[in-house]
């Protein structure tokens, strides 16, 4: 089994925030593997059991808002017998890439990412797989925390769009094949804001709320 991650925040007053791109992307491959199935209440998540890429993984969406992301993983793991260096995959939104780009990566620290952060904290370890997603820097005048939390813009929306899509795709490769092979096909496939993976900024800088 795969344990694939969205981290957002609960509630109607969330949807669609850039905080949430991460469970825009597990929406999407709900819709694309779990058609007519609903979601169901465990781990302090909403969960789906479902196939991807012939394989069977649990879609997870934490309900425990950002900060405490790390306890509903840390749960499933304990309940599945996961290991979550090579069977966890995070999706999550990052102010360090440009709205439009994703970009994996097999391990590295939580630069400045509450949900990260509590994750590595709930698991006692940071080698867990994570899938970045694009949410563009937050313009100098913006507190970071109001930025995460406004909703996208129409243009980035645009981008955006794609961005989830490619995302989930990767996902789907995870699943199959493992982090390695979604990184050599998806980390330089990153076009849509004309980042190629030379581009890559070193280490995590992310910082949010």
């Amino acid at each position: 089994m795969k344990l694939l991650v969205g981290l957002g925040n609960p509630g109607a007053e969330y949807v669609k925030t850039r905080h949430n791109a991460g469970f825009m992307a597990i929406d999407l491959l709900a819709e694309r593997h779990g058609s007519g199935q609903i979601a169901r209440s465990k781990f302090n998540a909403m969960l789906l059991d479902v196939p991807v890429s012939g394989h069977r993984c649990l879609l997870m969406k934490p309900v425990t808002y950002m900060n405490r992301s790390g306890q509903a993983i840390a749960e499933a793991c304990r309940f599945y017998k996961l290991d979550a260096s090579k069977d966890v995959l995070v999706l999550v939104d990052d102010v360090a890439l440009p709205c439009g780009t994703v970009r994996l990566k097999a391990t590295g620290g939580a630069g400045g990412h509450n949900g990260l952060t509590d994750i590595a904290r709930k698991l006692g370890s940071e080698n867990y797989a994570r899938l970045r997603i694009g949410i563009d820097e937050k313009p100098p005048v913006m507190r970071l925390e109001d930025y995460v939390l406004g909703r996208f813009t129409e243009e980035q929306m645009d981008r955006l769009t794609p961005a989830l899509k490619q995302a989930a795709d990767a996902a789907e490769v995870f699943a199959a094949e493992g982090i390695d092979a979604a990184m050599n096909r998806f980390n330089t496939k990153n076009t849509t804001a004309g980042w190629g993976k030379e581009a890559e900024p070193e280490g995590d800088s992310q910082r949010q709320e």
